[in-house]
């Protein structure tokens, strides 16, 4: 299965081109073009220990209203859009809702900085709802929906694990 992966970071932006293919328990991977060593195992909700070759890495990963990924690893944050060849392209042109009741889930351990919005308060999708901070970076966690805030299991200063429920959207 071949992907585009668009990176963005302060670098500013790289395209790769991955191809997966399993063969029976394993999996070989080729970058741009090049065999690559890779294992990935997921050690907690959001969390992906990657090995490449002889290095390691813990890859942090969230999901954004505007369906790219924020991934973390050590100081490097980067936005990565994934390109599937096999997806149609007019899917983009309009923003998917997510549907029904939503939990919002915190993506990875750390402490609510500020809360956004209220319990009845109504959101917008893509709006932000809080702000978690993880390794003194500051993540604002948004509405996967329109809709309004059911319930808000969090307050300010309060430290929360990653897969912890902190608000519903109905």
């Amino acid at each position: 299965m071949k992907f585009e992966i668009q990176l963005t970071g302060a670098s500013g932006k790289r395209k790769h081109f991955v191809d997966l293919e399993r063969k029976g328990d394993k999996c070989s991977v080729s970058l741009d073009g090049r065999p690559v060593e890779a294992d990935a195992v997921q050690i907690a909700p959001n969390v992906v220990s990657v090995m490449l070759g002889s290095q390691s890495f813990e890859l942090h990963i969230a999901r954004s209203a505007d369906s790219t990924l924020k991934l973390r690893c050590g100081p490097y944050e980067f936005s990565a859009e994934i390109i599937d060849p096999r997806a149609w392209r007019g899917r983009k042109h309009g923003a998917v809702e997510a549907e029904g009741r939503q939990e919002i889930l915190a993506p990875m351990p750390g402490k609510v900085v500020r809360v956004l919005a209220a319990v009845g308060d109504a959101v917008e999708a893509g709006q932000g709802l809080l702000v978690v901070e993880a390794m003194k970076m500051q993540n604002e966690i948004r509405s996967p929906k329109s809709g309004k805030v059911e319930r808000l299991l969090v307050k300010e200063g309060q430290n929360v694990n990653a897969g912890e429920v902190l608000a519903w959207v109905e």
